[in-house]
């Protein structure tokens, strides 16, 4: 795909076909996601590939999250849903003592995550970055192994191949670029 049409055509993916991608492809898109840019080359960023133990014990984390908070049936809703995504990564970012390297640092992440998700998409894979509560659960840190002493998760990204590409639409450019002489 050209530049353009790549930025243009990327989506969030909320539902996979259930074939999950080689780990060839998504190697590759990590070392490609490791060129994003950093203030003084830090390369802050971590990527944990899960595997199917540990997406498990996820999904059982984030279900019981849900059954104390929503209840028995949203519980089983969510379950059943996050039991359907083929493949699972997590990126998290290396702490800082100094806040502004911190919040470089977190964009250098931002950056990187966005080099994999466009690289993936070229490549036919969707991507969905998400926040959710399960991933500020000390229990998710134990999950995967980090320490949140020494790194905070940025995102826990799941990816497969789209089972429908949904449309989306921006605001015009007038009502966001500000022109100063």
């Amino acid at each position: 795909m050209k530049t353009e049409e790549l930025l243009r055509s990327r989506r969030t993916i909320n539902s996979f076909k259930p074939e999950k991608p080689p780990e060839k492809l998504i190697r590759k898109a990590i070392d490609l996601a490791r060129w994003a840019p950093n203030h003084h080359l830090t390369e802050p960023w971590r990527f944990y590939l899960l595997g199917s133990e540990t997406s498990q014990a996820i999904i059982e984390l984030n279900t019981e999250i849900t059954r104390q908070k929503k209840g028995h049936t949203a519980a089983e809703k969510k379950l059943k849903k996050w039991s359907e995504i083929p493949g699972w990564l997590v990126v998290t970012v290396v702490k800082s003592d100094d806040p502004l390297q911190q919040q470089e640092d977190y964009a250098a992440c931002c950056c990187a995550i966005h080099n994999l998700s466009l690289f993936l998409w070229d490549q036919g894979v969707g991507v969905k970055w998400t926040t959710g509560e399960v991933t500020r659960d000390p229990a998710f840190y134990d999950l995967i192994w980090a320490d949140p002493e020494i790194e905070t998760v940025v995102g826990l990204l799941w990816y497969g191949y789209p089972k429908e590409i949904p449309n989306s639409q921006r605001k015009p450019i007038e009502e966001i670029m500000i022109r100063l002489p």
